[in-house]
């Protein structure tokens, strides 16, 4: 008996380029990795967190591209600032502060949104979309409040969910509808919609 395997949804990335190279594949990482690190810069200066676009670009990235590359491209993006590259939000580098935790978690993010966007189509409509991207961002503050507590110990509790959740639910959920406004138009604009 043949086990059927699970429908597989095309990601825009593959619908652009349906037959990339490697040398393309490298680019679209890359790409990737550099919108992030583009839109890490555009924050208001906040402690101990900023307030960035880069889960915008996160989560575009991970659906994009889909698991594999828009995972990649983040931990792409995650090595370039630990090795001293001036990527991280407001030209920051290195690894190991108090938002650390969430720059691992935009890796898993990308990831996650990816994989949803392969596995269910779920960037092909604003509901779907919505929810694909809802996910990604609980991933990052699952990985990034914990570290943000560990690392500033004085913040737990209610000022933990202070300093590192309340104040980003708003700006965060502004930036989600964007993108959710944005994925699907991208894919009504495309000439040819791929399964």
């Amino acid at each position: 008996m043949t086990q059927l395997s699970p429908r597989s949804y095309s990601t825009l990335s593959q619908l652009a380029f349906p037959k990339s190279s490697l040398l393309t594949q490298t680019l679209l990482v890359l790409g990737g990795a550099a919108l992030v690190a583009l839109l890490s810069q555009l924050q208001v200066q906040k402690d101990p967190v900023p307030w960035t676009m880069q889960t915008f670009g996160v989560l575009l990235v991970g659906a994009a591209l889909g698991w594999k590359r828009g995972g990649l491209a983040l931990l792409v993006y995650l090595l370039a600032g630990a090795a001293g590259l001036h990527v991280f939000a407001g030209g920051k580098f290195g690894f190991g502060g108090p938002s650390s935790g969430y720059l691992l978690g935009f890796v898993a993010a990308a990831a996650l949104v990816g994989w949803l966007v392969q596995r269910f189509g779920l960037d092909r409509g604003f509901v779907g979309t919505t929810l694909a991207m809802l996910a990604g961002n609980a991933v990052i503050y699952a990985l990034g409040l914990p570290w943000l507590g560990h690392a500033l110990p004085a913040l737990h509790g209610q000022a933990l969910l202070n300093a590192g959740l309340i104040p980003f639910l708003l700006w965060d959920a502004a930036k989600l509808i964007l993108a959710a406004l944005l994925l699907p138009t991208a894919w009504r604009l495309l000439p040819h919609r791929a399964p």
